[in-house]
Parts: structure tokens; sequence; C-alpha cells
């Protein structure tokens, strides 16, 4: 499980970037939430998520706000 903060959401697209705790910053799409909604997503939030190759390179998935 790897874990950083949201780094930008564009909402008119459905997709965003998470900034790691590596430094990296992640792809994910709002498919890939999960026990969040992608309306009330915010930059700074922290989550948790898991990171899966895709034809455009590392995209997180099964992100969920991290538990403080």
């Amino acid at each position: 499980m790897h874990t950083g903060k949201i780094k930008k959401v564009v909402r008119e697209r459905g997709f965003g970037f998470i900034s790691d705790n590596d430094g990296r910053e992640v792809f994910f799409h709002q498919s890939g939430l999960v026990n969040a909604q992608f309306d009330s997503l915010k930059e700074e939030d922290k989550v948790e998520f898991e990171i899966e190759d895709s034809p455009k390179g590392p995209r997180a998935v099964s992100i969920s706000i991290a538990k403080e």
C-alpha cells in the first residue's frame, strides 16, 4: 500500500494526480476510487492506494482517503 496526497484534480475530465511519499507523481482515474467520492476530493487530501501498470505508465488504483 502506498500513501500520498492529491496533487491535482481535473474534475471535467474525471482524473487527477497523486504525489506519493516517494516523490513520484502518479495518475489516477475516478474509477480507481474506493470509499471516496471524486467530487469531494481536494488538493492535499491524504490518500492510500495501490499502483498498477497501464499502457500509459503507472496508475493509482484502490484509492481511499487515508485514516489519520
